[in-house]
């Protein structure tokens, strides 16, 4: 599942329409490795590194991630990779990466800055509750800090894509359920 992702993400990007808002196709990938992954819990609990091994777990966490149509999973998704965290069965940072997304969605300040967007300065990431503890809490993780992370881009986006980009997530965010 994980992987038939990537190939359609890598062919979307290729021709660019992977960047123009949130692509059919590649909401139907999503669509069904969510109800796939949805199975698989209700059958074997989340998977854990002990359960699927480490690409295993890596692959479900990526899911969940993609899983941005479905608010209510994501969430689910969420707490299961809190507790697995807590226990020591999966990367303490899968839980930072899908807190944040989903944080980001809900209109809310990010923790551990794992979420980027396009800028007119090039890339940056969404808001952030506290610029010295999210770099805090990243080094806890084992992150670098937020100015380390921040890619040099070339790429600039002019203030009214930023406008007509952001409008169209926000309409994409209450239309799913992540904003009611």
């Amino acid at each position: 599942m994980d992987q038939h992702d990537e190939a359609v993400r890598a062919e979307l990007a290729s021709d660019g329409s992977l960047f123009r808002g949130y692509h059919p196709r590649m909401a139907a990938v999503h669509d069904a490795n969510a109800a796939r992954l949805r199975e698989i819990i209700r059958e074997n609990g989340w998977p854990t590194t002990v359960l699927v091994g480490p690409d295993g777990a890596k692959a479900a966490h990526r899911i969940a991630q993609h899983a941005i149509n479905h608010p209510d999973f994501m969430r689910e998704c969420r707490a299961l990779i809190k507790a697995a965290s807590d226990r020591g069965e999966v990367p303490r940072e899968q839980f930072a990466y899908i807190d944040d997304r989903i944080r980001v969605y809900e209109g809310l300040p990010q923790l551990y800055g794992t979420q980027w967007r396009g800028g007119v300065n090039g890339f940056e990431p969404y808001p952030v509750d506290d610029w010295n503890a999210v770099n805090q809490r990243r080094r806890d993780l084992g992150l670098p800090t937020l100015d380390a992370m921040k890619p040099k881009s070339s790429v600039h986006v002019s203030p009214e894509e930023i406008e007509q980009q952001r409008a169209e997530e926000f309409a994409w965010r209450h239309r799913v359920g992540w904003i009611r």
